[in-house]
């Protein structure tokens, strides 16, 4: 009943058509989006057929024993359409673990695709994981996401840094020019938590180039000079913030309260359903930033948790 298949190349448009129908994927695993660092990670996507039709993917790479999905994305998993059934899935598993176990696999690290990012109901894999593999919890990450048609009010803090940049005329506005943006977002990173943008900016900027409705940028301005900024995914219902980064002078201002405050009555207008202020664990550890995480609940976020499994075949 099931046939699974490696990705390739040659498979590019097979795949990316099921993307597109998928009830729980976003343009992320569009191959366009994922190959751009295949250079990096040695790619074990599959295919799932069923019946002689294409039924599932796996975004997925091999690190020796271990299959995971995918360590280049911030989410992973069986991507399914609204036509997939528990049972079947279920058993889509059973015959993913036969071919992987002929293929020298000893073990999965599984990362299940938030719910906030699906279409319709979309947790037939966490079945399978429990039920056919066995799968245990092995990291949880925390989100903090806005519900936009139900918002919770600003906290007072967040209220009054509103009006802090408000009072110091900072602008609002949405721009092309990544370079504007990135280099402040290097120098803050650097500064406070030693660590690098994940994208380059000429990475970036190509796949801005080919996803140019689904990557915008939005910045906060003073006197003209970027003092603060976040890279927007749009993924269906739900905008996730990629990046967020304020220099000194924005900080001080209030330029970030101003910029997701603005945002956020932007993505309600338009009809988005949750706003993603992304993880705020650490990330040398699974442990909470607290002050992160307190600076987005403050705009009205709450959590929704961002797990990984792990299991042996």
């Amino acid at each position: 009943m099931f046939e699974i298949r490696r990705y390739s190349a040659e498979r590019a448009d097979e795949w990316n058509a099921f993307v597109v129908t998928s009830k729980n994927a976003t343009f992320l695993f569009d191959r366009r989006y994922m190959d751009y660092h295949s250079d990096r990670f040695e790619d074990y996507s599959l295919m799932v057929y069923y019946k002689s039709e294409l039924y599932a993917l796996l975004p997925a790479n091999r690190v020796g024993d271990t299959l995971y999905s995918h360590q280049g994305l911030t989410y992973g998993g069986l991507l399914m359409t609204s036509g997939s059934k528990t049972a079947v899935v279920r058993d889509a598993f059973v015959a993913v673990n036969a071919f992987l176990r002929q293929d020298g696999f000893r073990r999965v690290i599984y990362k299940h695709i938030p719910w906030i990012y699906a279409t319709q109901p979309a947790e037939e894999d966490l079945f399978a994981l429990t039920n056919v593999c066995r799968a245990q919890l092995c990291s949880r990450d925390v989100a903090t996401v806005v519900t936009l048609r139900r918002r919770l009010p600003l906290s007072e803090l967040r209220r009054r840094c509103v009006k802090k940049a408000q009072k110091a005329g900072v602008e609002i506005r949405e721009t092309q020019d990544l370079s504007a943006f990135w280099p402040l977002l290097e120098a803050n990173l650097k500064a406070r938590y030693h660590a690098r943008p994940v994208h380059s900016l000429e990475e970036i900027a190509l796949l801005k180039s080919r996803f140019p409705q689904l990557i915008r940028l939005f910045v906060a301005c003073k006197d003209g000079r970027v003092v603060g900024g976040t890279l927007l995914y749009i993924c269906a219902h739900t905008m996730k913030t990629q990046y967020i980064s304020a220099n000194e002078e924005g900080r001080g201002v209030g330029a970030l309260d101003l910029l997701f405050t603005t945002l956020l009555g932007q993505c309600s207008k338009d009809g988005m359903e949750y706003f993603d202020f992304g993880t705020s664990n650490r990330p040398d550890n699974d442990d909470l930033n607290d002050s992160l995480i307190f600076q987005k609940e403050g705009f009205g976020g709450r959590a929704v948790c961002y797990d990984t499994y792990e299991y042996s075949l």
